[in-house]
């Protein structure tokens, strides 16, 4: 198993919460995925219903061995953000709801692409899916996968691409503001 282990499919409803990293309880897997920079990965998700907000992966660099990598001290960059595609934030198309097309037990995939020049490393891999169906009252539903970066990448990004989970969302102001 690479993927770190929740328990439930209910979402998080506090942006402060420490289980907003990798779900609850987010414990470590005992391997990780082999993966090329440059490689594409999709997850698989069934039966997702909702069609607004957007849809984020985040990666963070474990330092070392990413099954005794405690998330709560990951230090996160984000590459890639699908959100609203046209419209208004109320009323317009999001990327959900392409996503969500199938309610006939066909999986919904989501892929995207290790970066090309990140250096080789232990990464978890961060999937997001914020859903904004009530008016500031976001659900958050993340999920994590240990990855084994292969390459011979140079790059991280710099630090002003750095976040923490908690830390990046904050309900201090209207949820739509921060995204």
């Amino acid at each position: 198993m690479v993927g770190r282990k929740w328990l439930s499919i209910n979402p998080i409803f506090e942006p402060d919460n420490i289980s907003i990293a990798c779900n609850v309880p987010g414990t470590p897997a005992a391997s990780e995925i082999p993966i090329s920079a440059g490689d594409a990965i999709t997850a698989i998700y069934y039966y997702w219903v909702h069609t607004i907000g957007p849809m984020l992966v985040w990666m963070a660099d474990c330092g070392g061995n990413c099954a005794e990598f405690d998330s709560k001290d990951a230090r996160w960059f984000k590459i890639a953000e699908r959100g609203l595609l046209r419209g208004t934030l109320d009323e317009g198309w999001w990327f959900q709801r392409d996503f969500s097309q199938h309610f006939d037990g066909v999986s919904s995939n989501w892929t995207e692409t290790i970066p090309m020049t990140l250096k080789p490393g232990n990464y978890l891999m961060r999937h997001e899916i914020i859903a904004l169906h009530s008016a500031n009252k976001p659900q958050f539903y993340p999920e994590c996968v240990q990855l084994k970066v292969l390459g011979d990448g140079t790059e991280t990004p710099s630090e002003e691409y750095y976040t923490e989970l908690p830390g990046v969302w904050s309900m201090d102001r209207k949820f739509y503001s921060s995204v």
